[in-house]
């Protein structure tokens, strides 16, 4: 089974099947042009990775997802938030497969809208106190805003790092720990922390959770170079276009004589990436041990975020746990 099978069959699980319904159900076709959009950019859904994480995670510690069901679902709009806010910073026309919000509806409206379904995340936090106390529900809304705060920091780090190869690579695994692991972490952590873990454990999910969000950015960031651009929904060439400095170009910038390094450093900042160029860079990745080091970096990842879960007790949701964390860490050849 591949990597891209096992992420189908969780969304197809019992608890990937509660997100799918409830996600229809709230957001119907509607005459109004904000819900409209808003409902564009969350179905069809992606692998709703985010919001499963969070179920899982309440189960994990006993408790009910559907208590948590609301906040999991914020969970997911905010991922979606970030996906539309993106595809803004990087002028990029294709998501999912399809138009990008920005493409399809003009930059302002997708603005609008991410920042929508950004209030409407901690909205849904506060609907789970129909069943839920609300000292619960105010630690976890704490938890979203510290990281969306670090979110943020990600996005001006990863900025700053632009058409650097020479970046270095502690700064890129800081960079993906605010950018990719804070959500991640907030996602386990609340799922969690709603269902009525102590801190202790609470802690334990968050670090579960940005392990596993760091691993799973690496993995995305080789998929530009590994897998079609039609099977990844998005444009191959993103990275190269807006001279992102992704984990595999640093690590062969390391090892590169310096014809490699100016091949790599031009590729970042020409602002264009034609399939013979991408080629080329695909192979001087391959040629300098960088994809393989890559790969390594994800499966240390995963493994940090498995052995989170060893002081919980065996159970369904421990496995889907660890099976996550395994098939994050692995990248298309």
């Amino acid at each position: 089974m591949t990597a891209e099978d096992f992420f189908l069959s969780l969304s197809l699980s019992g608890c990937g099947e509660l997100v799918r319904t409830e996600l229809n159900r709230r957001w119907p076709e509607s005459a109004d042009e904000l819900l409209a959009i808003v409902r564009y950019a969350l179905l069809p859904p992606g692998k709703l990775l985010r919001p499963i994480l969070a179920l899982v995670c309440a189960e994990l510690v006993g408790g009910r997802p559907e208590q948590v069901l609301p906040a999991a679902l914020g969970l997911e709009y905010l991922h979606t938030a970030t996906l539309v806010h993106d595809d803004v910073i990087d002028d990029d026309d294709t998501r999912r497969g399809r138009p990008s919000v920005p493409a399809a509806f003009g930059m302002p409206a997708a603005i609008v809208a991410g920042d929508h379904l950004i209030f409407g995340a901690f909205d849904t936090i506060t609907q789970c106190r129909q069943w839920l106390p609300e000292d619960r529900i105010v630690t976890a809304i704490g938890l979203l805003a510290a990281a969306g705060t670090d979110m943020c920091r990600g996005q001006l780090l990863e900025g700053q790092m632009t058409g650097d190869p020479g970046a270095d690579v502690a700064t890129y695994l800081e960079m993906i720990r605010l950018k990719t692991g804070s959500l991640f972490r907030a996602v386990c952590e609340i799922g969690a922390v709603l269902a009525g873990a102590g801190p202790r454990q609470g802690r334990t999910m968050a670090d579960y959770g940005e392990h596993l969000g760091m691993a799973f950015q690496i993995r995305d960031d080789l998929l530009a170079y590994t897998m079609p651009a039609a099977q990844a929904g998005k444009p191959a060439t993103s990275d190269l276009v807006n001279g992102r400095a992704t984990l595999a170009v640093l690590l062969a910038f390391e090892v590169s004589g310096p014809a490699g390094r100016r091949h790599l450093t031009d590729a970042l900042n020409r602002g264009s990436a034609r399939p013979a160029e991408m080629d080329a860079i695909t192979s001087l990745l391959h040629e300098t041990g960088a994809f393989a080091r890559s790969r390594e970096l994800a499966r240390e990842r995963a493994r940090l975020a498995g052995m989170c879960l060893a002081g919980f007790t065996p159970s369904p949701s421990r496995t889907v746990l660890t099976e996550v964390a395994e098939w994050t860490a692995q990248a298309t050849a």
